[in-house]
């Protein structure tokens, strides 16, 4: 019987040659959970803003046409 030696595929060299595109994808996952997360309290805010009656509305200085057109806007916008 002969001896097998395995040797590993990805040697410490190779690791830090890729390093700079494990950190690009590492900073693009924490930017799309970051945005996904904007988008949510988003959607939440304009819920809860149209929820609101119309003396909260007034109380924080908006009309009923005001909160409405807020509360519509796609969550992808400011």
């Amino acid at each position: 019987m002969s001896a097998m030696h395995l040797q590993a595929s990805v040697g410490l060299g190779d690791l830090r040659r890729h390093a700079p595109a494990h950190d690009g994808l590492r900073r693009a996952g924490r930017r799309l959970r970051a945005t996904i997360g904007e988008w949510r309290r988003r959607t939440r805010e304009r819920a809860e803003l149209a929820s609101l009656d119309d003396r909260a509305l007034a109380d924080i200085g908006l009309s009923r046409a005001d909160a409405a057109f807020l509360a519509n806007r796609p969550f992808w916008r400011e």
